[in-house]
Parts: structure tokens; C-alpha cells; sequence
């Protein structure tokens, strides 16, 4: 396995707003690009972020991390979903021009992943070819309910949920209902054993970096045939 690509500091744009850091890890056989969302309560740099920026790019995927706009200010606050919805957006604008060329995988650790597949759900993300899902928050801890998941039943895209078995965030049973309802295009990677904030470990990312390689190859197929995946 090749060695990780150094991460580039860049600027992505805002409409209407100040500018955003981010960090395009882009190894020189990427295969393609994870817009990669922070969580709620640490920003693109935690150590998470870059374990998974890291290991995906020794497997030939390129990631673009970013910092929503109230991690930028230093606030603890998340954003309103809709400043958060543009945030994702414009990222996605930027990693098709930093990345061209490369296809699009959108969503990431918890908060962010769930304000990707808000966004994708009110309109398409341009690109975008599936979201992963770093530990999704299907409810507050100790109030297991599914209806934060209402909107992922709007999206098209091939969506995958890589989640511990223990998240106090997604009671298991109620996460293995959601994604049998949610049909073929939805697959769920479990972590024995594993809370929230699980391990990033070779067998996890290997099986993410495969989810992602064959998500652009069908979806590439399915594109030319002029259907959904």
C-alpha cells in the first residue's frame, strides 16, 4: 500500500458569506473524491479526520475536508442547517474544480454527514455519485427515533453507513430497519463493539474505499444507460 499524499491547504468560497479553510488530499491515482464533512464538535483537522483522509488516500481516494462556517469563527455552535447545506454545497462546486474529472462522493462524521444528505435530498449535489456515512446521528443519545432519517428516503444516490454497534446515537435495530427500507441502493458496514467515535482501522477503511470504487463504477454504467443506480 502506498503511503499517504500531504494534504493541500485551500479556500473555498462561500455565496454570501466569508470563506471557508479546507484541505484537498489528493493522491496522484485517485480514483475518485470524498467531500469529507466534519462531526458537531471538532473541526477537518481532528484526528479522525485525518486518520480517514490518510488511509482513503493510500487507497486511491482523494478527499476534500472543509470546516463548516461556525467551526471557522471558533464557535461551538453548529450552523442553521440551511448555512450548513450551502457550506456542503459550495464544497462540492470546489472538488469538482480541484479535482477534475474525478466522481464524487459526498457526506462524513456524523453532523456532517447528515447535513450532506439534507442537502442532496433538497436538491442533487452536482457530481455526486453516493454518501458515506461516518457514524450517522440517527437520534439524540437515549431517545432512539428515526426521524432524522426522514429525508434520506428523498435521496437517489447510493448511500453507505459505516457505524459502531454500540453508537448511543443509532440504536442498531432501528439503523438495520432504516436501511432494509431504504432498498438496494442503501448498505450498512457495522463495528462490533464500537461506540460513536469508532477506530479508524485498515479492514474499515479497506471496505470503504471498495464501497467507493464500486459505487463510481455503477454508477458510471448506470449514467450511460440513463438510469439510476
Amino acid at each position: 500500500m502506498t503511503r499517504a499524499h500531504t494534504a493541500k491547504a485551500v479556500t473555498i468560497a462561500l455565496d454570501g458569506a466569508l470563506p471557508v479553510s479546507g484541505l484537498l488530499q489528493a493522491p496522484p491515482d485517485a480514483r475518485a473524491c470524498y467531500v469529507l464533512a466534519h462531526g458537531a464538535g471538532a473541526g477537518m483537522t481532528h484526528p479522525f479526520m485525518v486518520a480517514v483522509a490518510d488511509q482513503l488516500s493510500r487507497r486511491g481516494v482523494a478527499t476534500l475536508r472543509f470546516q463548516f462556517p461556525y467551526m471557522e469563527r471558533g464557535s461551538k455552535r453548529p450552523d442553521a442547517p440551511r448555512i450548513a447545506h450551502a457550506a456542503v454545497r459550495a464544497t462540492v462546486a470546489a472538488a469538482s474544480r480541484l479535482a477534475p474529472g474525478l466522481p464524487l462522493i459526498a457526506g462524513g462524521k456524523s453532523f456532517g454527514g447528515r447535513m450532506s444528505s439534507q442537502a442532496q435530498a433538497d436538491s442533487p449535489l452536482p457530481g455526486v455519485r453516493g454518501l458515506a456515512f461516518l457514524g450517522f446521528p440517527l437520534h439524540p443519545a437515549g431517545r432512539p427515533s428515526d426521524e432524522r432519517a426522514k429525508h434520506l428516503f428523498e435521496v437517489e444516490v447510493p448511500m453507505r453507513f459505516v457505524q459502531g454497534g454500540r453508537d448511543a446515537l443509532a440504536d442498531v435495530e432501528l439503523l438495520q430497519s432504516l436501511v432494509t427500507q431504504l432498498g438496494a441502493h442503501a448498505s450498512l458496514q457495522l463495528l462490533p463493539g464500537a461506540g460513536h467515535s469508532f477506530p479508524v482501522r485498515e479492514e474499515t477503511m479497506d471496505a470503504l474505499a471498495a464501497w467507493i470504487e464500486s459505487t463510481v463504477r455503477a454508477t458510471a454504467v448506470s449514467s450511460e444507460r440513463g438510469t439510476h443506480p
